[in-house]
């Protein structure tokens, strides 16, 4: 078997009857979800502290996931699956009105997430070529005699998140959801913010709720035989680059935004009807033109 898919490897992209032995990364398991974060904490720097013990509203601008922490552990007596622990980190843009200015701050707010996929099993070592570090006395650093099962990939993606609610609380009161302190948090993490993130200071805390939409895939490489006719090269050739010292030539081959100044509904003409209107042409027809 070994000896035709090195002979098909060979031979192909030159007959329609060939084959090809492709790596691809097959998804066991995926899930959607649709999650909706109460009442989390968000951490602020000293000067964002400072305005928020002086607010006398505030209100939320949007939120965004700077990246994310994936732990992969193994289901006991369940083989295949897998507990994927996924932490949040988002950032946190909050508009503040104090004595009639307003002010813009930002903070951190982590969310932790757990989901149970099936991964399958593969009880193999996988070690792959380093174009980089290209030789024999060459080894990977963190040597172990112990080896681990391999463990699948986990993808996570995410929509932008959506600003809920937002809340000013006393320090003083017991309030809200936190699955982690300052101490924890990555350095890369504070280091997108200005300024030091503190804990334990001032007079209010600030709290949101967020949605989130995520997709969670978990994948792992397999070797699949693909039918192929021939390589895929490119058709279009490259369009030279229009010098920018002419504004108005770049300017005059760019096409007019129709749809910016006539908006139309899908499915039906740009007149209201349903294909109706002038001729029946729907869509784009009749008085667009």
């Amino acid at each position: 078997m070994g000896e035709r898919m090195n002979y098909q490897s060979q031979n192909c992209g030159k007959t329609s009857d060939n084959v090809c032995c492709i790596t691809a990364n097959k998804i066991f398991d995926s899930a959607k979800d649709k999650d909706c974060l109460e009442d989390i904490r968000v951490y602020l720097c000293e000067c964002a502290q400072e305005v928020i013990d002086h607010a006398t509203a505030v209100r939320c601008k949007g939120a965004e996931v700077i990246t994310t922490d994936i732990t992969i552990d193994p289901v006991p007596f369940n083989k295949g699956f897998y507990q994927v622990l996924i932490r949040y980190y988002l950032c946190i843009k909050v508009e503040v009105c104090v004595c009639g200015k307003s002010y813009e701050v930002k903070g951190l707010a982590v969310y932790d997430k757990k989901v149970i996929l099936y991964g399958s099993e593969k009880n193999v070592s996988i070690f792959t070529s380093d174009p980089e570090n290209n030789g024999f006395c060459k080894l990977p650093p963190e040597l172990k005699c112990d080896s681990e099962p391999t463990l699948p990939t986990v993808v996570v993606e995410v929509a932008t998140p959506i600003c809920l609610d937002v809340k000013l609380v006393e320090r003083c009161k017991c309030f809200g959801n936190c699955c982690c302190n300052i101490d924890s948090l990555p350095d890369s993490i504070k280091g997108k913010f200005d300024g030091c993130l503190v804990d334990g200071m001032g007079v209010n805390e600030l709290f949101v709720s967020v949605g989130i939409f995520s997709v969670i895939r978990m994948e792992r490489p397999v070797q699949l035989v693909l039918p192929a006719s021939r390589f895929c090269l490119p058709e279009k050739d490259s369009t030279p680059a229009i010098s920018s010292s002419d504004p108005c030539n770049v300017f005059g081959r760019m096409h007019f935004p129709m749809d910016e100044f006539f908006p139309y509904a899908e499915g039906g003409d740009c007149c209201g009807g349903n294909g109706g209107g002038n001729g029946g042409n729907g869509g784009r027809g009749g008085c667009c033109k």
